[in-house]
């Protein structure tokens, strides 16, 4: 895929991609808004990390549809009210695959699936659905598990209320380098109120409405 390819008709591709991943806010009504905040927060941390324009493009619409995979899990599974056991738990952990599978079906939108499978990997290669560790795991991926996590820690799930941005802060920091890239994270905990106000906002500017 050439630059120009991806880039062209910026404006009505992000619309597209907005649509799509509306589709899955109407799926599961206790991440609605999510994949939005996610995307919003990537954007932050690839400027602040001097990433190239075509790159920070990838990765921000790659947030919009980063758990576009969940269309495939069963609506007793994603929306059940309390923990999920072991067998449910695994239809959850397939949304990385499905989603890059959906991906790799347009020649636009493939170029972002290993970004998307990839999302649940875990620096020290304990994630799913590959096991991938390191600098194997996409920067891209490693940028979206972090903001992932702040946005569903700091969100009311079906089974807890949502968490405090300093618990937030605090998992992140004791997490790096095993479950989240040190260096990334680092950026992200040194810039912790410029990225979290992208969520604060968001979630206020959603009460309103």
């Amino acid at each position: 895929m050439h630059e120009c390819d991806f880039c062209s008709n910026e404006i009505d591709f992000h619309e597209i991609v907005e649509c799509i991943a509306s589709a899955l806010d109407a799926k599961d009504p206790y991440t609605a808004g999510h994949s939005h905040r996610v995307s919003d927060m990537a954007l932050v941390v690839c400027r602040l990390m001097g990433l190239k324009d075509h790159d920070t493009e990838k990765i921000h619409i790659a947030g919009h549809l980063h758990d576009i995979g969940k269309i495939g899990v069963p609506d007793a599974v994603l929306n059940k009210e309390g923990r999920l056991t072991d067998e449910e738990f695994t239809y959850i952990k397939k949304h990385p695959q499905i989603g890059a599978d959906i991906l790799n079906k347009s020649h636009r939108l493939s170029e972002l699936s290993n970004i998307v499978l990839m999302h649940h990997e875990r620096f020290d290669g304990k994630g799913y659905p590959t096991g991938a560790k390191g600098a194997d795991i996409p920067v891209g991926a490693r940028i979206l598990a972090i903001c992932d996590s702040i946005d569903a820690m700091t969100s009311n799930r079906c089974y807890r209320k949502a968490l405090s941005f300093e618990y937030c802060y605090n998992e992140i920091e004791k997490n790096l380098g095993t479950m989240y890239d040190p260096i990334i994270g680092r950026y992200v905990l040194d810039n912790w109120d410029e990225i979290i106000s992208v969520v604060q906002t968001t979630k206020c500017h959603s009460l309103q409405n």
